[in-house]
């Protein structure tokens, strides 16, 4: 079984960049689906996605909900600098602040994880 932490990094605001948020969401429901382990943060820009996603009208909406619980939350201190908090929390995403604010990478790596960037 892999322990693999999908970090999104992608904006919002472009085609590639919405292909970065679905590739990302497919890769987890593809983990999720093998049994392993596997948690979604997003980070930086990214923290727009999850008020983005949760809308049932958007292209990779479906995908979103595949993999919604597995999504282990959202950059705290990014959401507030991106102006993404109020949708993160709108959307039941945990705003995560292990470190100086941020997810703490390190402690995922510690735990096992392999971290894939998107």
């Amino acid at each position: 079984m892999s322990k693999v932490a999908i970090l999104v990094l992608a904006d919002t605001e472009s085609h590639a960049d919405l292909g970065r948020v679905t590739n990302a969401l497919v890769a987890a429901k593809e983990f999720k689906e093998a049994g392993d382990e596997i948690k979604v943060i997003f980070d930086g820009a990214a923290t727009k996605w999850p008020e983005a996603l949760t809308d049932s009208g958007h292209v990779a909406h479906a995908a979103y909900q595949a993999v919604s619980d597995v999504v282990a939350g959202a950059c705290g201190f990014c959401a507030k600098a991106f102006d993404a908090e109020q949708g993160a929390r709108q959307a039941h995403v945990h705003l995560l602040d292990e470190y100086e604010g941020h997810p703490s990478i390190r402690l995922l790596v510690s735990q096992g994880h392999q971290i894939i960037t998107f």
